[in-house]
């Protein structure tokens, strides 16, 4: 008899708790159409201990109140950080429960609600980074990535921001993830002049960018390609490994996604700039070779080839990459700038060998030399520097360089048509 009595103070007890989920969550549905999100959110987490024993209906509706509870308050301001990860949580446990169940009332709806907290998360993530908080910042792209995880440019993202924010252990675990998923990046862009604000928008696909400008909001369409991110990955994986001291990790990271993805030049390039900073000049020669054998008419495979080879202090073989880029494509402007760049890095060493000379009929004839020398040097980099100018027009650094090699030559006609222009 007594155990008939334990079973039945159990039931009743269970029935008790049912009522008091049933009365939180109207109660908190009441202060939720009131406006009164934060006594909503409350009533709810005083209840949450009991939501385990409530039927699947009401863990949907539960969870459902208590992500716009949350949500509403990230809106207002309060606390909203937390409060944007807490309402995600809650539409994904009311996800979860739907799935499960197989009755979808609420899900759609959590659906939205979700995508809504993704793009403010992204929207707070860019404002944070240009404020300098890498770290929040990079937190932010991450759990927007977790919210829907085939929009994979935000972990490319986030492992980029966590760069920034010096975090290179975290950095690196995105990375992984990233290899894992074998992503790439690559793809077009699309953009369309905005009519009202006279500014171009970015239009995630060609559908949607052509039926702003069948609709009259947009006008010149254009595309852009986007080329693979995986050699800035690899590279990035390999410069951490090696600042780790793991440089023989960094080299197996690297083959192995070159056999992974056999096509793409950019890993080589990786790899024969990981072998450049190792000193093995050797192995850099013979992937750059292997490069040029696949590549041979590709202009920026071909510069980006000049700014290894100038980092390097190769000077020759990145003047011949510079030129090469340029006979591929004419309107390469970053080429001639670089080319410019490269050349007037040898005024220092002569400008600081004319600053030690006296005035001994030997020093002032060996200052004249070195002052042919650097007139030399200026001349050669005006018909690169006209031509970036003239490509660019708006390029101030250009502009200015090229006004101060005129100065320096004493070409005063061209300096004031110069200046005009300015």
């Amino acid at each position: 008899m007594k155990s008939k009595y334990v079973l039945l103070a159990s039931a009743l007890l269970v029935s008790v708790a049912t009522f008091a989920q049933k009365d939180q969550i109207k109660a908190a549905e009441k202060a939720m159409k009131g406006g009164k999100s934060q006594e909503a959110a409350t009533i709810l987490t005083e209840a949450e201990s009991l939501i385990s024993n409530a039927s699947d209906a009401e863990k949907a509706q539960f969870y459902f109140i208590k992500g716009n509870a949350l949500l509403d308050l990230a809106n207002k301001k309060v606390d909203a950080d937390k409060n944007l990860s807490m309402a995600a949580k809650a539409y994904q446990d009311l996800m979860d429960v739907e799935k499960t169940s197989g009755k979808v009332k609420f899900t759609p709806q959590a659906t939205s609600s979700i995508t809504d907290i993704k793009f403010k998360l992204i929207n707070t993530a860019i404002e944070e980074s240009k404020a300098d908080k890498h770290s929040a910042s990079a937190k932010k792209l991450y759990d927007a990535y977790l919210l829907d995880k085939k929009d994979t440019i935000n972990l490319y993202y986030a492992a980029s921001t966590y760069i920034n924010a010096k975090e290179y252990d975290k950095a690196l675990e995105l990375y992984e993830n990233l290899k894992k998923l074998n992503y790439s990046g690559k793809g077009k862009s699309y953009f369309a002049m905005n009519k009202l604000t006279n500014a171009e928008d970015f239009f995630n696909t060609s559908k949607e960018r052509d039926l702003s400008v069948k609709i009259g909001t947009h006008e010149k369409p254009r595309s852009e390609d986007v080329p693979s991110k995986r050699g800035e990955i690899y590279k990035n994986m390999a410069l951490i490994l090696v600042e780790n001291g793991k440089t023989d990790e960094a080299k197996k990271a690297i083959s192995e996604a070159r056999l992974a993805n056999p096509d793409d030049t950019s890993l080589v390039l990786t790899e024969a700039n990981l072998y450049l900073e190792s000193k093995d000049y050797e192995t850099y020669k013979k992937l750059i070779g292997e490069v040029l054998a696949k590549n041979p008419n590709d202009a920026d495979l071909t510069f980006n080839l000049g700014v290894i080879s100038g980092n390097a202090g190769n000077k020759a073989d990145a003047e011949k990459y510079y030129l090469r880029a340029m006979e591929i494509k004419p309107d390469y402007i970053n080429a001639y700038i670089n080319l410019a760049a490269l050349k007037l890095e040898g005024e220092k060493p002569i400008i600081d060998e004319m600053n030690k000379l006296g005035t001994s009929t030997k020093d002032m004839k060996r200052y004249d030399e070195l002052k042919v020398k650097r007139d030399n040097i200026f001349k050669s980099v005006i018909p690169f520097l006209k031509k970036g100018y003239e490509l660019d027009p708006k390029n101030v650094d250009v502009a200015k360089t090229l006004l101060n090699v005129y100065s320096a030559l004493e070409m005063t006609a061209e300096s004031k048509a110069l200046k005009a222009k300015m």
